[in-house]
C-alpha cells in the first residue's frame, strides 16, 4: 500500500469515528432531555415516575463518559499551551508523545479494571428497575475507555507520523 492510500484511509476512519461519537453523544443528550421532560410532566400531574431520578443520573453519567471520548477525539480537553510553548520544537514533540503514551496507559488500565469489575456488579441491579443489572449500567466505563483509547491512539499516530506537529495534541488544540 502506498503512504497516500494509508493516510486517506486513516482520514476516512477518523471522520467516520468522529461522526459516530458525535451521534452517540447527541442521542444521549436527546434521550436525557426527553427523560427529564417526561419526569417533570408526570410529576406535575401527580404521577411521579419511580425510575426517573435513577435513570436520569445514569444517563448523565453515560453522557459524561461518552462526551469525554468525543472531547478526547477532538483534542478538546484542557491543555497547557503556555507551558508547552516555552519548550523547544524537539522537546515539544517528545513531551507530546510521552504524554500520549501516559494517557493511553491510564485509559488502558481504567478500561481493564472497569471490565474486570463487571462480573462482580452482575449480582446487583438498579433500585428502581431491578430487571437491569448494574454491570449493564457500569459497562460505560470499559466501553468509553476503549473509545477514548481509539481517539488517543489516532492522536499518537498523528504525532509520530507528522514531524511538524510538535505539541498541538498536548496543548489541547483541535486536530480536526
Amino acid at each position: 500500500m502506498s503512504e497516500a492510500h494509508i493516510i486517506t484511509s486513516h482520514t476516512g476512519l477518523r471522520a467516520t469515528y468522529g461522526k459516530m461519537l458525535e451521534w452517540l453523544v447527541l442521542i444521549l443528550m436527546v434521550v436525557l432531555f426527553l427523560e427529564v421532560t417526561l419526569g417533570i410532566i408526570f410529576r406535575t400531574v401527580g404521577h411521579a415516575l419511580v425510575w426517573y431520578d435513577e435513570v436520569a443520573s445514569i444517563l448523565l453519567a453515560w453522557l459524561t463518559f461518552y462526551g469525554a471520548a468525543l472531547a478526547s477525539f477532538k483534542r478538546g480537553h484542557i491543555g497547557c499551551p503556555e507551558v508547552i510553548d516555552l519548550l523547544s520544537a524537539k522537546v515539544k514533540r517528545r513531551v507530546s508523545i510521552f504524554s500520549q503514551i501516559l494517557v493511553i496507559g491510564f485509559f488502558a488500565f481504567l478500561g481493564w479494571v472497569g471490565f474486570d469489575i463487571l462480573p462482580i456488579l452482575a449480582t446487583d441491579s438498579m433500585v428502581s428497575i431491578p430487571e437491569i443489572p448494574m454491570n449493564v449500567v457500569q459497562s460505560v466505563i470499559p466501553i468509553s475507555c476503549v473509545l477514548i483509547l481509539i481517539g488517543e491512539c489516532l492522536a499518537l499516530a498523528d504525532l509520530i507520523r507528522d514531524q511538524n506537529n510538535h505539541a498541538d495534541g498536548l496543548a489541547g488544540a483541535d486536530s480536526q
